[in-house]
């Protein structure tokens, strides 16, 4: 069932998106060549402790893990994409990462994800970083009263396929409020004009990730979590949680 939040609910919400916020922002200033994604881990879960936020992903378990998530950021480093489990693993020059976080505030979720380049960056994928922002730009927008929930999947596989790039829908968006995941899934592709009427009070997140190439396939490393492309190509992930109200789509997870 796809419940309906109040504007005091949604109020809730964005205090833990500001934390999610804030915690991606702490992460990408500390990132840097040398340092290992178990620091970075460390950055983030000590501004989710400073703010008496509970993670969201320590401890979860879904039904394609075969051991419970032992952090509370995700960071899947070039050809990984989502679901990375931080290691011992330093940084270098030119790597692309992907930071995933969620966080609740007194049962209310938030959850976000963004991507950079750590030193020297390539333009390539840069283009990748600045076309999955696009798709979610696209995917917020096409969030409000009136449309469908296939015009979100719609609009962010219409960027995805422009650019020529690799799209897996079996991983997506979702509604979120007192869980981190909630009715409906979202994937990242789609038919407008159908599925779910949207409607004020909706809140999902939202978020595209594609890979550089044109393949759709992964594979799980052996930690039981890292998302891989199968072709090796590098990828990018994109998320925000966003509440549909009547005056448009609101990004909660902004500081």
């Amino acid at each position: 069932m796809v419940e309906l939040k109040t504007p005091a609910e949604i109020e809730r919400m964005r205090e833990a998106g500001r934390v999610v916020a804030n915690a991606l922002a702490a992460v990408k200033k500390e990132a840097a060549v040398g340092v290992s994604l178990r620091e970075l881990d460390d950055v983030a879960r000590d501004v989710l402790r400073s703010a008496g936020a509970v993670s969201l992903f320590e401890g979860y378990q879904p039904g394609f893990a075969g051991s419970p998530f032992s952090a509370v950021i995700c960071t899947s480093v070039n050809d990984a994409v989502l679901h990375g489990l931080p290691s011992d693993l330093k940084l270098a020059d030119g790597d692309l990462l992907n930071v995933d976080c969620g966080a609740s505030i007194e049962g209310w979720c938030a959850d976000a994800a963004t991507s950079f380049c750590v030193g020297t960056p390539r333009p390539e994928d840069l283009e990748l970083i600045a076309t999955t922002e696009e798709a979610l730009a696209a995917g917020i927008a096409a969030a409000i009263p009136g449309n469908r929930l296939g015009d979100v999947g719609a609009a962010i596989g219409r960027i995805g396929r422009a650019a020529n790039l690799g799209t897996n829908l079996d991983f997506g968006g979702h509604g979120i409020g007192r869980r981190m995941h909630e009715d409906p899934h979202i994937p990242n592709g789609g038919r407008p004009g159908r599925g779910l009427k949207l409607r004020a009070g909706h809140v999902f997140a939202i978020e595209p990730w594609f890979w550089s190439g044109p393949g759709t396939t992964y594979v799980i490393d052996e930690d039981g979590w890292t998302l891989r492309s199968a072709d090796q190509t590098r990828g990018a992930h994109a998320e925000h949680t966003v509440a549909i109200t009547e005056n448009g789509p609101e990004i909660l997870t902004i500081p």
